[in-house]
């Protein structure tokens, strides 16, 4: 479990791709690696990744992790390079101050931005989700304004949402665009995005829920009930 708070912005100094997925070697990273065990979990832009090799002083400390096929298709970690700085976090400490939203690093899908433009101080960006399919529904649904979202692993509040357009909008302070890599990321390029499970959970138990009422035929003579108890009051029965 994570909390959305980037600790540190590593650097990548070495992607190896095969068909089996990808390595990643990530510099620069000392800080969070002073309590770093072999098999640790790491979010590196938004996607938990376990630690398999790391040293606390070489390169400014650096840890290697492996990316498998399905986490390379849901994020954009597979089109990282050398010299590319991620936002790292290490996972939530039970003894520490919960700042963020519950982020379990599992990313949903990616999105691409679409506009960014200063507020003041501030930095606007907007962002467009993907056409929805059969296998990844839309995470419309489980976003609502000021409301949660992880991108690149960066807890944020949303400002907009535009179902219509499968666009969403948060605004970034001066403190955050100094911490994370999203504001240096040109429009065109895709981020990681995972919606907040707690709106994902009431989501599908609030469907499940519909579903059984629908079957049983309970919903339908809910909403004749309520049909005909509105024509009684306004005298049309």
């Amino acid at each position: 479990m994570f909390t959305g708070l980037i600790e540190h912005l590593g650097t990548v100094i070495d992607v190896i791709h095969d068909e089996g997925g990808c390595t990643l070697i990530i510099a620069d990273s000392a800080p969070i690696l002073v309590d770093c065990h072999i098999g640790d979990s790491i979010a590196v832009n938004g996607a938990c990744l376990t630690v398999i090799e790391f040293d606390k002083e070489e390169k400014g400390g650096w840890f290697k992790v492996w990316l498998a096929n399905e986490t390379l298709d849901r994020t954009d970690l597979g089109e990282r390079e050398v010299g590319d700085q991620v936002n790292l976090e290490r996972a939530m400490g039970a003894h520490v101050r919960f700042g963020g939203h519950f982020v379990q690093a599992h990313v949903d899908t990616t999105a691409t931005i679409v506009d960014k433009k200063p507020d003041g101080d501030s930095l606007r960006m907007l962002f467009q989700l993907p056409e929805p399919t059969p296998e990844r529904p839309s995470l419309l649904p489980s976003l609502i304004p000021k409301g949660y979202v992880a991108i690149d692993g960066t807890s944020l509040t949303l400002t907009s949402v535009d179902d219509a357009n499968r666009t969403f909008g948060v605004m970034l302070i001066t403190h955050t665009q100094e911490k994370i890599t999203l504001p240096k990321k040109p429009i065109g390029a895709k981020v990681n995005i995972e919606a907040d499970m707690v709106g994902k959970l009431v989501q599908k138990s609030v469907s499940a829920a519909l579903d059984r009422l629908s079957d049983s035929g309970a919903l339908r003579t809910l909403v004749q009930k309520e049909i005909h108890s509105s024509l009684v009051e306004k005298g049309l029965l």
